[in-house]
């Protein structure tokens, strides 16, 4: 014998409030493992967009500050007492690495750079402070480029979870009525929703800030290449003065 279907209402059965808040303290206990998991790597994604965003900007205007100096004409080793030695910013550290190398060669070998192992001390010298410093300026991108990813999988997770706590509740109380479903679906699309709103910016941001690295990581190879002509040019001009 077929069951009378209910006059109710159908606004006064579902229920009415969707906010995150309510969705969430109404979520199974697995559920709200993935929400808030999916909510701290949201948090540290921005984080470290934040981070990235100020320090390039900060690393681009030293440098740029920097090679205003360099190319002012000055004694480079006035530069590298003042800034080279004790390095604040990526450029003055590949400066102060070479130039560093250089000297300590120069008491060496006599400034003889036409046997090329100081010539060759002073690449590795720069092409390793690249390295540190490119180390440093990628910290945190592995994760960014995780979290893109494997965030709409968690968030996929939470929502299966979430699907099969809506059946079980039809299952426990026999009831196929959209107020005992509603629930589980609420909490397993608020789940995918989540995985979207992190993994959306971490993909982005690891493209964006890759590039800016990479594109900073080129401008201190080009100066980098740049300042070991000058040394090599110099060593020159200095052993055919001294013939």
């Amino acid at each position: 014998m077929d069951q009378p279907v209910s006059s109710t209402p159908l606004a006064s059965v579902v229920p009415t409030d969707l906010s995150p808040i309510h969705l969430f303290l109404h979520a199974s206990l697995v559920v709200q493992i993935v929400m808030v998991g999916l909510i701290l790597c949201s948090i540290f994604v921005w984080a470290v967009i934040a981070e990235k965003v100020l320090l390039l900007r900060r690393v681009n205007r030293e440098a740029t500050v920097f090679e205003d100096r360099f190319w002012s004409g000055g004694s480079l080793d006035d530069l590298y007492d003042s800034e080279g030695a004790r390095p604040t910013n990526p450029m003055a550290a590949v400066f102060g690495a070479a130039m560093g190398e250089w000297r300590r060669s120069s008491r060496i070998a006599g400034i003889d750079m036409s046997r090329g192992s100081t010539q060759e001390r002073i690449d590795r010298a720069i092409n390793i402070t690249i390295a540190r410093e490119n180390d440093r300026l990628s910290r945190y991108m592995t994760l960014l480029a995780t979290i893109g990813p494997v965030a709409p999988f968690v968030g996929l997770f939470g929502t299966v979870w979430g699907i099969m706590h809506a059946f079980s509740s039809i299952a426990t109380m026999h009831n196929t009525n959209l107020s005992v479903v509603a629930p589980g679906i609420s909490e397993a699309l608020f789940a995918t929703a989540l995985g979207l709103l992190t993994a959306i910016p971490a993909y982005v941001a690891y493209n964006l800030l890759s590039r800016a690295i990479d594109n900073f990581d080129e401008r201190l190879e080009s100066f980098g290449t740049e300042f070991a002509a000058i040394l090599s040019r110099q060593s020159e001009e200095r052993i055919a003065g001294r013939n």
